[in-house]
């Protein structure tokens, strides 16, 4: 059992540090050896890129940087990020520092079970072939017992359930779910190979024919969520009283859970904090989309993920004095893991993890949960106060003074005057770079 006690991650001015320092304080924060702090610039060779993925002719680099202010469950976090879009690790790590005049966020997850798939075809009487299933379940859920490294951490084959599918475009289809807990690996092999075992038995006792054999991306019993609850008084600004911005943002996320035009967009933003910390620890990104987004749409429509209210606490009811606070929660499916796969052949995804402090699958997809509740609060409060593009578009400039061709020592020069003129536009920096030329 791991303590919860940390440095504060609450690290003022982080941003204006350099590279250097900032490493320096992670190699403190996290007890770094020599070769993990190098691992955060010069990590994957190419010769191990050739054994990851096939066809390698190079490798492609990517920024890390670190989401600061993290206060989950009472533990402090620095949140590792892989991320190429200027103003989302600045975004987090605001909305994080907002947490904190709460009580941070507030996480739970459910035990770490996915779902495999067994699709049945030609199955003559598909009630008694459900029969036959259910009465050979403990049978079943034996021979899928096909991990010995899951089973001896306490994982493997839970449960089996038959779903009929009468109406697809092809005919009437059975199909055979193995609920299998993964314990602290995303698991898809696992269960790849436990449904393939499977099959054959299954279409003894169906009678048909066994098609597909595969997890599912939809880990709707593998779920997390977070919550915050910020007083209202710590969103003003000059031009925006707390109450004001806390109500509007409320305003805001219902538009997303009544309009799926809008959902998509508030959808992609709380991905916008997940993805990246999914891809640092080597996380399989795309299959924690696909079940987001199915998730997003599991009552037929598709809506928000979030939930936001105001809410009226820390006084007795029925007192003129109630200060209000703005609640928030995110739930949906999380399947990670920190053992297996990329996390542990990949030599930055290591020094990602450690950096965390996760100790388990189940933790890493909590503070993953709260990484996308600060990212949606933080889009929804500049998009209901001074408009999404005036923070991004100053984040931007540098990125269009780099476009432009601007040496490392003039970047932040050039991108000073774009956004000192209001023109952040490759054509403007190239100007601002000839004009340079031109008096030198």
């Amino acid at each position: 059992m791991t303590s919860n006690f940390r440095p504060s991650s609450r690290l003022s001015g982080f941003y204006q540090k350099t590279i250097d320092e900032r490493v320096a304080l992670l190699t403190a924060w996290a007890s770094l050896r020599g070769e993990e702090a190098l691992a955060l610039d010069q990590a994957l060779s190419l010769a191990q890129a050739d054994k990851l993925i096939e066809n390698v002719v190079g490798r492609y680099a990517l920024p890390l940087g670190i989401g600061t202010n993290f206060l989950i469950n009472g533990k402090e976090y620095l949140i590792p990020l892989v991320v190429e879009e200027p103003s989302i690790v600045a975004a987090l790590s605001h909305a994080a520092r907002l947490a904190r005049a709460g009580r941070g966020f507030i996480t739970g997850s459910t035990e770490p079970v996915m779902i495999g798939q067994v699709q049945l075809l030609d199955v003559a009487d598909p009630q008694r072939a459900e029969d036959a299933i259910l009465a050979a379940q403990e049978e079943l859920l034996a021979a899928a017992n096909t991990s010995p490294t899951i089973a001896r951490l306490g994982g493997g084959p839970r449960e089996i359930r038959v779903r009929h599918l009468p109406h697809t475009p092809t005919g009437p289809m059975l199909i055979v779910h193995l609920h299998f807990d993964c314990r602290d690996a995303m698991g898809a092999n696992a269960i790849n190979t436990a449904v393939e075992k499977l099959a054959p038995r299954l279409e003894r006792l169906s009678g048909g024919r066994a098609l597909l054999r595969i997890l599912s991306n939809l880990s709707d019993e593998r779920r997390a969520w977070a919550e915050v609850a910020i007083p209202a008084a710590a969103f003003g600004t000059p031009d925006f009283s707390g109450e004001e911005i806390v109500q509007s943002i409320t305003e805001a996320n219902a538009f997303a859970v009544a309009d799926p035009y809008r959902a998509a967009t508030h959808n992609k933003g709380i991905f916008n904090g997940i993805d990246p910390l999914l891809i640092a620890t080597g996380n399989d990104w795309r299959a924690v989309e696909a079940g987001g987004h199915a998730y997003a749409a599991r009552d037929g429509q598709y809506r928000a993920l979030t939930e936001w209210k105001v809410a009226n606490c820390g006084q007795p009811p029925n007192t003129d004095a109630q200060p209000p606070v703005l609640y928030g929660r995110l739930e949906l499916p999380l399947s990670v893991g920190v053992v297996g796969g990329a996390t542990r052949s990949h030599p930055t995804a290591q020094v990602a993890l450690k950096i965390l402090g996760v100790s388990s699958a189940r933790e890493l997809s909590e503070v993953a949960a709260a990484v996308g509740l600060a990212q949606n609060l933080a889009a929804l409060r500049a998009l209901v106060t001074d408009g999404i593009q005036r923070g991004h578009m100053r984040l931007h400039a540098r990125q269009v003074a780099v476009a432009a061709g601007a040496s490392p020592e003039r970047v932040d020069a050039i991108a000073q005057q774009l956004i000192e003129t209001g023109e952040i536009r490759v054509e403007r920096a190239r100007q601002l770079l000839d004009a340079e030329l031109d008096i030198g």
